[in-house]
């Protein structure tokens, strides 16, 4: 049984003699001149796991080749659906091929990115073989369900360095994610250079915020790997560190009876006029350093704004960014302001999701929460204040947008791991590492989601992009073992369209451990995944 993840919609064995050894040595070849940026990019994503193991690049020597190839033959398995983060109007073609015959394995795709998918196939068809075990002849094709398959990284409240980033990035390109969702700006900081409003950043170190060329580079490094980077600038609210930075802005105007009962910073004032330069400024400079076409704006969990100030505030930051010549996306509270065709809205709670006590008795089962410091009061205002995301995907739909599907229930990869799950030794990590109020789930019953659960119309799903919050992550290593395994079982439901059997699934998962210690990226030994 292979265990290549995403898993493919069509493999199948062939008789005959088998294919080359694991072991290699392996020469990586392309003919077409048009492939010579994916070679180079292949060659950096195999290193950390085949090593020497591939011969250097115009070297001489013996060895089983992997072939990269255009070809224009190749079937596509599955009807790729959805927005295409790159910005054209049909999905990206990434159907591809990977074929094991004689002495070498063939990477084929009708497009680049085909053939760089093709590849990240036959990467895991290699590693994971033992270095002695001979490939069978045999042949995966494949195509996305999702155009859309994403990973939010919150880098304002723990700062991804970009040697770190470039890891992460690596990680998504293994499994086929093909968005890399920057939450830029929160409360906790502000992580990206406006060059013509420096004092966003003026009060931070260097190493806390990408400059303007650290950002292009990420881009760049992404789009190497087929991965469009989309910046989310926060607003109107989760906006401190912006307050703190040019003091002054006016707060928007608050419901009646909020001020003192609950701390809250004030969100911004969109019909003031200083408040929209500043922050038509700041957009400006955001989408002229942004080479893809989208630009997130927020509009999460305005705290403390007046319906009437909180649609003022949307339509006007949709405004600014395709008067910039982006297309916005924001968080699925945005459909309140309404919806237009085209719009796209990021789906990620409903009250049924949030997954609250009904009463003192239930809290007091709830050990998560009750750590967490709920009270009834609190837990009566958060019930209120999430009452209207019960609606917010019917407004995106009667509007004729496009749903983005990241529900915290399974796709909110802080939650912490269940305490059933949790290896001997492990047990404290497992009840401390992610966010507290979220219950604790088993890696079974995140792989378990399914996009049809929400009972959304197909063709009103612009994609899937699982999500990574750092309120209280505090370096790389617990940032990974929040990922992993979770995010590899959340990309194969992207990138298929539905969840593998559990047995199946947990069976393959467990073989990529190898993966991850060969790129030294901390995971959660779950005792519900079989490792090997």
């Amino acid at each position: 049984m292979h265990a290549v993840f995403p898993a493919p919609a069509d493999h199948v064995v062939h008789d005959g003699p088998s294919g080359p050894s694991a072991a290699g040595p392996w020469r990586l070849t392309s003919d077409d001149p048009a492939l010579s940026g994916v070679e180079r990019t292949v060659r950096a994503l195999f290193d950390p796991h085949l090593g020497e193991r591939v011969l250097p690049a115009g070297g001489a020597g013996q060895g089983a080749e992997i072939r990269l190839m255009l070809d224009a033959s190749v079937p596509a398995r599955r009807r790729t659906r959805g927005v295409a983060p790159g910005g054209t109007s049909r999905p990206a073609d990434e159907a591809y091929a990977v074929r094991v015959e004689g002495g070498a394995v063939v990477c084929s795709g009708r497009t680049p990115a085909g053939v760089f998918r093709a590849a990240t196939t036959a990467l895991q068809l290699i590693a994971l073989a033992d270095p002695d075990e001979l490939l069978v002849a045999q042949e995966f094709t494949d195509a996305p369900h999702y155009a859309w398959r994403g990973l939010l990284l919150d880098t304002a409240r723990r700062f991804i360095p970009v040697h770190e980033m470039h890891r992460l990035i690596d990680l998504a390109a293994l499994y086929k994610i093909n968005v890399l969702h920057l939450h830029l700006t929160d409360n906790e900081g502000w992580r990206i250079e406006v060059p013509s409003l420096p004092a966003l950043t003026a009060g931070s170190a260097d190493d806390s915020f990408y400059t303007a060329d650290d950002y292009r580079a990420l881009q760049e490094y992404a789009a190497a790997r087929h991965i469009v980077l989309v910046p989310e600038i926060d607003l109107p609210g989760h906006c401190a560190s912006l307050r703190a930075a040019l003091p002054g802005l006016p707060p928007a105007p608050a419901p009646p009876g909020l001020a003192g009962r609950f701390p809250y910073t004030p969100p911004l004032d969109l019909a003031d006029a200083g408040t929209r330069e500043v922050v038509r400024t700041i957009l400006t400079d955001v989408c002229a350093l942004t080479d893809g076409p989208f630009v997130h704006v927020g509009g999460d969990e305005a705290v403390g704004i007046t319906e009437e100030g909180f649609a003022t505030a949307v339509r006007e930051l949709r405004a600014m960014v395709r008067e910039l010549g982006k297309r916005p996306l924001a968080w699925q509270e945005s459909s309140r302001a309404g919806v237009e065709p085209g719009d796209i809205a990021q789906f990620w709670v409903d009250p049924e999701m949030m997954d609250l006590p009904g009463s003192e008795e239930e809290l007091t089962r709830r050990p998560d929460l009750a750590g967490a410091g709920f009270n009834g009061e609190f837990l009566a205002a958060l019930k209120r204040f999430f009452a209207p995301s019960a609606d917010d995907a019917q407004r995106v739909l009667d509007g004729g947008g496009m749903l983005l599907l990241s529900p915290q229930s399974h796709l909110y990869l802080d939650r912490r791991y269940a305490p059933e799950i949790a290896p001997p030794g492990q047990a404290e990590q497992a009840a401390t590492l992610g966010f507290p109020s979220y219950r604790p789930r088993s890696v079974e019953y995140i792989a378990g989601w399914d996009p049809q659960s929400h009972a959304l119309p197909e063709e009103r799903i612009a994609g899937v992009e699982a999500t990574l919050f750092a309120e209280n992550l505090s370096d790389f290593e617990e940032l990974t073992t929040l990922l992993l395994p979770r995010l590899a079982s959340v990309a194969s439901i992207a990138w298929s369209g539905s969840p593998q059997p559990w047995q199946e699934h947990r069976q393959a998962l467990g073989r990529h451990s190898r993966l991850w210690r060969e790129r030294d990226l901390s995971f959660f030994p779950a005792t519900d995944v079989d490792w090997t």
